[in-house]
């Protein structure tokens, strides 16, 4: 027993010191060292060298929203064209079977282009050159006007529902006038500014129906203008108004202005009447009322909105 003991206390003992021993030994290495080919040189930078030139990349959806503006005004531009000659010819037609008389188509064809011409300018894209584009309908009119206007070309049915006496030559006096102010009012104050359509609705609106009315119920004069009367005077101030209210609404409806219909009815209101008073006056022979009564229209409607 006392062998076992002894056997066993050597053996703890000796276990002790081999346990320590190899504790004692071991360390812990360094890393291995990275392989060689982890720290080769960086390659040389060779020269670039443009072997082909490329142009920049433009999206497709970029070119499509460029052009989609060109498309719309020019789709618009040929639509008002052939609406515009449309008009004309209709009334030519009727003119020429003697189904409407000349005083009634001429006026009625100086009522209806104007108008219809301003109501088709929110067809036209919201780009810079769109009032450009507009322009061009009655640039072209006014291309036609000069070339009958000096006979270069005949046109019998332009004539007789254009002019008041069948002279050619009247052509080059009012209705280029008149076709003058709408390419002015297109370019100069566009869907941007009620005086373009103020302008035009006096224009057309009021001086049209004036003449119209004055003819069927003209019996009283004006005390100041035997070629004027009262039915031609108050008929224009009246429907000068009424189309220069319902086309500012009609802008207004489409988001171009924002107006304060109180105050807007009384400077429309204003500006009928002044357009009236100009228009009675005996100058006709001087000026023709083509030039007078927009141009009135538009210094009163710009000093009284401001733009």
């Amino acid at each position: 027993m006392a062998l076992l003991s002894s056997t066993l206390t050597l053996s703890h003992s000796s276990l002790r010191r081999h346990v320590h021993e190899y504790t004692t030994t071991i360390h812990l290495s360094p890393p291995p060292s990275p392989p060689p080919h982890w720290n080769l040189p960086n390659p040389p930078v060779l020269p670039f060298r443009r072997l082909v030139s490329f142009p920049p990349y433009i999206p497709r959806s970029s070119l499509i929203s460029d052009t989609a503006p060109l498309l719309q005004d020019a789709g618009a531009t040929a639509t008002v064209l052939a609406g515009a000659y449309s008009l004309v010819r209709t009334f030519d037609t009727l003119t020429q079977r003697n189904l409407i008389q000349q005083s009634l188509s001429r006026k009625l064809v100086h009522i209806l282009s104007g108008l219809l011409f301003a109501a088709c300018w929110p067809i036209f894209s919201t780009s810079t050159q769109a009032r450009y584009f507009a322009s061009v309908v009655p640039l072209v009119n006014c291309l036609r006007l000069i070339v009958h206007g000096f006979s270069l070309v005949a046109d019998e049915g332009l004539i007789k529902s254009v002019t008041r006496e069948g002279n050619p030559q009247e052509l080059l006096r009012g209705p280029l006038y008149y076709v003058l102010i709408l390419i002015l009012c297109a370019l100069v104050f566009w869907r941007e500014s009620p005086t373009g359509v103020i302008s035009l609705a006096m224009m057309c609106g009021g001086d049209g129906v004036a003449d119209i009315i004055g003819r069927r119920f003209g019996s009283s004069k004006l005390p100041y203008n035997q070629h004027k009367s009262w039915a031609g005077s108050i008929s224009m101030f009246i429907c000068g108004f009424l189309i220069s209210i319902g086309m500012l609404f009609y802008y207004s409806a489409l988001g171009y202005f924002q107006l304060d219909w109180t105050w807007t009815i009384q400077r429309v209101a204003l500006v009928a009447l002044v357009a009236t008073v100009v228009e009675s006056l005996p100058i006709t022979e001087v000026v023709d009322d083509n030039i007078t009564v927009p141009l009135v229209s538009m210094v009163v409607s710009m000093l009284s909105f401001g733009y």
